[in-house]
């Protein structure tokens, strides 16, 4: 029988070379998790490695032109650069790898309440193209899978990274079981808005008092609009002051309360959620890092 523990995926990172810019960023991932174990947040029995995810699956949430390029290693230069990685068959895999592990977290939140992954939270991706370091949409794959399944009946994304989830917005428009909140930054990629169910856009330089009241004011709301029985949280950090792609001026404290509100409010209304990491570009690795560990330390107290 498998333990009451908090479950995490953790794709590692595929060995391919990637531009100078690529290496800072993706550092995290593995790092993480060692900084987990290293700690005592989590030890190695919290993380397991996810499968691939079916073409199936995500042909149900994309267009099948747009994976067949995909697949075949068909992107034109434009749409390689749109996606902001230089395309390659490892990268693709390591897509469908995180992909299918929002999958996995999704099955093991509903036995525990929650589950991270420490990947994932690729909101930019649309059903025909991809776009901001995101190939395939997560969230919105795991959501079908779930609503297919018969898991899930009302679901809600709560997207809290600094950057809207267009991708996201998107795919669900049509959907009216899945409701789609994004908070982000008002002047932030991506330039052209998508229409979410709810968008709360940010001033520049936005402090903690005014996005923590915000947000205290917001989700309580929503919870009672929407009555979900599942929520997909992504949970970016990058609404940090001085980071290198965002434009909000929030403390590590005040992303860690952020956090604190969402979770609690799932902890308190017994609606299990799934986590996704997101993004985070600070110019210190050590506070992208301990920025997105706050996330995992908070989940491990609430629920476990």
């Amino acid at each position: 029988m498998v333990p009451i523990m908090l479950k995490i995926a953790y794709a590692p990172l595929y060995h391919h070379p990637l531009p100078d810019g690529h290496r800072f960023p993706m550092a995290k991932y593995s790092l993480l998790p060692e900084q987990l174990v290293h700690e005592g947040t989590c030890d190695e029995a919290n993380f397991f490695a996810p499968g691939l995810l079916s073409e199936a699956q995500i042909l149900r949430t994309h267009q099948a032109s747009y994976w067949e390029k995909l697949k075949h290693q068909q992107l034109s230069r434009r749409e390689e650069r749109r996606t902001g990685f230089p395309l390659s068959p490892a990268l693709v895999e390591r897509e469908r790898t995180i992909n299918q592990g929002t999958i996995e977290i999704a099955r093991y939140a509903l036995q525990y309440g929650v589950a991270m992954n420490i990947a994932g939270g690729t909101h930019h991706a649309y059903t025909d193209h991809g776009e901001g370091f995101c190939l395939l949409n997560d969230m919105a794959i795991a959501a079908h899978w779930l609503l297919d399944e018969g898991l899930a009946r009302q679901i809600l994304l709560v997207d809290l990274d600094v950057h809207q989830g267009n991708g996201s917005a998107q795919i669900m428009e049509k959907e009216e079981r899945v409701f789609t909140f994004s908070m982000h930054g008002a002047k932030n990629y991506p330039l052209k808005k998508e229409k979410s169910d709810l968008d709360v856009a940010l001033p520049d330089g936005c402090d903690d008092a005014t996005y923590l009241k915000q947000l205290r004011e917001t989700l309580p709301a929503l919870l009672d609009q929407v009555a979900p029985d599942f929520i997909f949280f992504q949970s970016g950090v990058d609404v940090l002051a001085g980071d290198k792609l965002g434009r909000l001026g929030m403390s590590l404290d005040g992303c860690r309360q952020r956090d604190e509100i969402v979770l609690k409010a799932c902890r308190q209304n017994d609606i299990p959620v799934a986590i996704s990491m997101g993004g985070g570009y600070s110019r210190s690795l050590a506070q992208i890092i301990n920025a997105h560990a706050q996330t995992f330390r908070l989940a491990q107290e609430i629920w476990f």
